[in-house]
């Protein structure tokens, strides 16, 4: 039986950032993954979302100029689209399994569930670890409906070849509005079902408003309050039955359902009551060295893990870090989550770092507000920004920034000052008295606060 000193059970950003800390010191290391090397940002997420965003971006933008110094016909060749997409995701998984064995990791490919405390079963193979590091990630949650087999999830969408004529997304979250966004520029028709009468709950809503309205502009239909029943072969179509708050039903005649219900830690298959690793709803159960709680040679991080980190990439290749030392110099160093800035990509993109108000009032903290739109600004109008708005919260006495929410042109970006003034505990004054760039989009955070 192969025994190695560390082995890393998940092959994306956060594995590959514990595989190589690990390796890099010593430690005889190993990594597996069921499913290709790259983890869902890399592969089925972050990245060829934003390639595929990208282009009805730029749709947008060349519409929105049309008689404005632009003229022409444009459209979006969905085949072209997911073939220059392909072009970022096929060389990844070759790609990092070259760097894993370069760097002296060993590599499997398999499912590994685990035997006993310190053994595991990869594929049809058993090893044995001092340390064992959780870093599995997330999986689409699955609806639990009649005719639930007949949708697809997120990696399905990316992986769509031809776009039928209408879709419909089940959840009012980020995937379901960043897609629809995307779907509605390529020539579909696009419905959302979210069952809540909020879509984008944990955005402030006085920025997801102007969202909501940019979606209707688009052609998006928002059917908040509403449930999914059940969903039936039609054709070459679907018939969604859909229960509104008054218990009325209706059909909703689609080509594609998508569900997309938020994502659950992906660790159904590791069989972690074999290696007394205590796990729940939200993933393992980890202290604040992200060690298990149960079994001291498992260590966590990422969406696997239960922590206040948010589900977000950055946040899992941050714990990765945290684990990855801990397990090289003992646990000694201890996960502090920064606040770290939140963006749905959508046309406007909205974004979001810090408190929301309703989160300041939930906490007796006295703060003031600074908003407004911001359309009619020159980069407002410059951009032909159909949405630009913002709402910052500043503590009352201190004048430091507590939280920014932006939507509008390259949101997704300007977030990113208001991230770096939190951390950095900056005023109001000193982002007013400073010389931004101009003009830029981030020249605007002056006028903002």
């Amino acid at each position: 039986m192969k025994k190695y000193d560390v082995f890393v059970i998940g092959a994306g950003m956060a594995g590959a950032a514990v595989a190589r800390k690990c390796a890099a010191n010593g430690l005889k290391t190993a990594i597996s993954d069921f499913r290709p090397y790259g983890g869902t940002c890399a592969l089925r997420g972050c990245d060829p979302k934003k390639v595929l965003v990208d282009a009805a971006q730029l749709h947008e933008q060349f519409k929105q100029h049309q008689g404005k110094g632009l003229q022409g016909e444009q459209s979006i060749n969905w085949q072209q689209l997911m073939a220059f997409k392909d072009t970022f995701t096929d060389p990844v998984p070759e790609k990092m399994e070259h760097s894993f064995e370069k760097a002296g990791i060993h590599t499997y490919h398999g499912t590994v569930s685990f035997v006993n405390e310190s053994t595991l079963l990869v594929g049809k193979e058993q090893v044995q670890a001092e340390k064992i590091a959780i870093v599995t990630g997330a999986r689409p949650r699955r609806l639990s409906i009649p005719g639930a087999e007949h949708t697809i999830d997120s990696t399905d969408f990316l992986n769509l070849q031809e776009l039928p004529e209408h879709i419909t997304f089940v959840g009012g979250g980020y995937i379901s509005f960043e897609f629809a966004h995307l779907a509605a520029r390529a020539g579909a028709k696009v419905t959302i079902i979210e069952h809540g009468p909020k879509a984008l709950k944990h955005f402030e809503q006085d920025m997801v408003k102007h969202v909501l309205q940019a979606s209707k502009d688009a052609g998006i239909n928002i059917r908040l309050n509403c449930e999914v029943r059940e969903i039936i072969r039609a054709g070459d179509g679907y018939r969604v039955s859909v229960s509104n708050q008054d218990s009325r039903t209706e059909k909703i005649e689609t080509g594609l359902v998508v569900s997309a219900i938020g994502r659950i830690p992906e660790v159904e298959q590791l069989q972690l009551g074999k290696g007394n690793v205590k796990h729940g709803r939200k993933g393992i159960a980890v202290n604040e060295y992200l060690q298990s709680t149960s079994n001291p040679r498992v260590y966590a991080a990422g969406d696997a893990a239960d922590t206040q980190g948010l589900p977000l990439t950055p946040i899992a290749v941050y714990e990765g870090h945290i684990l990855a030392s801990n397990l090289v110099k003992g646990n000694k160093t201890k996960a502090a989550y920064p606040e770290i800035p939140t963006v749905v990509f959508t046309i406007p993109p909205i974004a979001s770092v810090g408190l929301t108000e309703e989160q300041a009032k939930q906490n007796g903290i006295k703060y003031k507000v600074s908003s407004g739109d911001a359309r009619k600004w020159f980069n407002g109008r410059r951009k032909l920004a159909q949405a630009y708005a913002y709402k910052v919260l500043l503590d009352e006495q201190k004048g430091t920034l507590l939280g920014a929410h932006l939507v509008g042109p390259h949101a997704d970006e300007t977030i990113n000052v208001f991230a770096l003034a939190i951390k950095a505990g900056l005023t109001s004054k000193d982002l007013k008295s400073f010389p931004f760039s101009y003009p830029t989009m981030a020249s605007d955070v002056a006028y903002m606060v």
